[in-house]
């Protein structure tokens, strides 16, 4: 329930205080006194747009700040959700600088403007005349239907489960334009992969390769040359070994009355071991190498081979080969997984699409049941304001597959006359008439909205006379379980209210400014005869006033 309304630099309006109580508060004024400025006012905190357009001063800051009851335990858990403090009451708060720039609060917590509107919209629903041509809109009849009906929370997750469901379908098409565009990249990289796969390449392969090629070109200059010196180190004719023993004889006659040779006899018995031991290493190491020229031509076919791919592949090492080879696979592996992915995709698909089903279903079912009953219930709040021959028929289009919102595409048909073939409502009727099965479709979903506070903003244009008297009637009805307010120019909606506010505008040499006030009970009396008379008021007015307020 809104409670008060406090409005600052906004528009015609410097400075504006207003409480409100529950039950039906009518507000009048002569036209362009103000009253859809207190609307725009309001919508500010709201979650409306604004930019500095709005200022009265554009040097100062607008202000507009409301205080509210929580509605629901949703607006508690947005509150929590948002690390707002809880309160009693709710003060919304809306600020727009000269800048254009404006900021949002919500129990003094700064707040995005998404999480004021989502506050908000449980809390105050704002109705202007503009919002009758909604009725044009099959969306929001079928909205209509679906709040009546009190599935919107089975809607909800209807939709989420759709959208995945949408979701999963443009995955799969993209898997299957996958697959038939990745056929000939397949084969490519299949084609790759084979033949770096059949080189079977090894890391450090190259280098040991070319070092083995090189002692395979000169085997026949190295073998010749390890015998050479081997022979000459330890052959059969005269070698170094030889030598050195002849030196160690000599040596070893004299050493004892020369001990200086015993140095000397010394280094060369440890020449004669390493001699023996090169001597015979040369031979081992002759012995090792083979004169092989099949084993050279394929070395050197190998190291062809590898240089031919690293040229091919723009590659500097074999280990960049290998890598490549490794990513190759990871690829084809991937490319061969996409038609099983797209199997297993298929079939969640199948699961999914019969839930869906399943679901758009029930919602079907669920709103033809409550067709009836809603045709019931306007022709007869149609009845009450002043249509007798009101008709009034939902006729739903089912779809062969399901949307968005399930089968059904709702169409509401109507006619005032008896006579008069049934249309589309945006076909067939007039301003008031619109206006009146507005009001009607307010009272039969108020209830299920769960709104504390329903605002009309002149929804009762294009009526009058006694069928204004059941318009305000119905506001009345409509006021007995929540907050209503009537923006009006009807005395006999005026009348109905609990309380009466007045808008007025002050013609200042500072400007323009625009009023609220709560009219006595005399003042009330002389505003509805003005309304019911013209500026002069007559004695006659003035009784009908007092009838219309049933003040004896």
């Amino acid at each position: 329930m809104l409670r008060s309304l406090q409005i600052q630099n906004y528009a015609l309006i410097n400075e504006l205080s207003v409480d409100f109580s529950s039950g039906l508060t009518t507000i009048t004024g002569e036209t362009g006194a103000g009253k859809s400025i207190l609307i725009g006012a309001l919508s500010l905190i709201l979650g409306e747009r604004a930019d500095n357009r709005i200022l009265k001063d554009k040097g100062k800051k607008c202000v507009v700040e409301g205080v509210l009851y929580p509605a629901d335990e949703l607006v508690e858990n947005i509150l929590e959700e948002n690390d707002i403090e809880k309160d009693d009451q709710l003060i919304l708060r809306r600020e727009v600088n000269p800048n254009g720039k404006s900021r949002a609060f919500v129990n003094d917590t700064p707040v995005s403007l998404q999480v004021l509107k989502d506050i908000s919209i449980r809390l105050v629903d704002i109705h202007s005349q503009h919002e009758n041509l909604e009725l044009n809109n099959n969306q929001y009849q079928l909205m209509v239907v679906d709040t009546f009906a009190g599935i919107n929370d089975e809607l909800k997750a209807y939709r989420e489960n759709f959208r995945i469901f949408k979701q999963l379908i443009a995955e799969l098409n993209t898997l299957k334009s996958n697959a038939e565009n990745t056929q000939t990249e397949r084969d490519y990289f299949h084609y790759q992969f084979s033949e770096l796969d059949e080189a079977k390449l090894d890391a450090g392969e190259l280098a040991e390769l070319e070092k083995e090629a090189e002692v395979l070109r000169h085997a026949e200059e190295i073998k010749s040359g390890l015998f050479s010196a081997g022979n000459n180190m330890s052959g059969d004719d005269l070698n170094a070994l030889s030598l050195l023993r002849s030196g160690k004889n000599e040596l070893e006659k004299i050493q004892h009355f020369h001990s200086p040779s015993a140095g000397l006899l010394n280094r060369i018995e440890s020449l004669i071991i390493e001699l023996k031991d090169i001597a015979a290493e040369t031979e081992l190491l002759g012995d090792k190498v083979e004169i092989d020229p099949s084993r050279l031509q394929f070395v050197e076919e190998r190291i062809s081979l590898i240089y031919s791919l690293l040229q091919k592949h723009r590659l500097s090492t074999v280990d960049e080969l290998i890598e490549l080879r490794n990513s190759l696979n990871e690829k084809i592996s991937g490319l061969s997984n996409l038609e099983f992915r797209i199997e297993e995709l298929e079939k969640v698909l199948h699961e999914k699409k019969e839930n869906i089903l399943s679901r758009a279903e029930s919602l079907s079912e669920k709103r033809s049941h409550s067709f009836p009953l809603i045709e019931n219930k306007i022709i007869e709040l149609l009845v009450q304001l002043g249509m007798p021959n009101a008709r009034f028929k939902i006729a739903n289009e089912r779809s062969e597959e399901p949307g968005e919102k399930g089968f059904d595409n709702i169409r509401f048909l109507f006619t005032a006359n008896r006579k008069t073939e049934l249309q589309d409502i945006c076909r067939i009727a007039s301003g008031g008439e619109l206006s009146r099965v507005m009001l009607s479709i307010k009272y039969i979903i108020s209830g299920s909205l769960g709104l504390p506070s329903i605002i009309f903003d002149e929804i009762d244009a294009g009526v009058s006379g006694e069928t204004a008297f059941r318009v305000g009637t119905i506001m009345r009805e409509m006021a007995g379980n929540r907050q209503v307010f009537a923006i009006t120019h009807l005395p006999q909606v005026a009348a109905m209210g609990n309380i009466h506010y007045l808008v007025f505008k002050n013609e200042a040499e500072s400007g323009t400014n625009t009023g609220i006030r709560l009219l006595s009970k005399e003042e009330r009396i002389e505003v509805i005869a003005k309304m019911l008379s013209g500026e002069q008021t007559t004695g006659a007015a003035l009784q009908n006033a007092r009838e219309l307020l049933g003040i004896n």
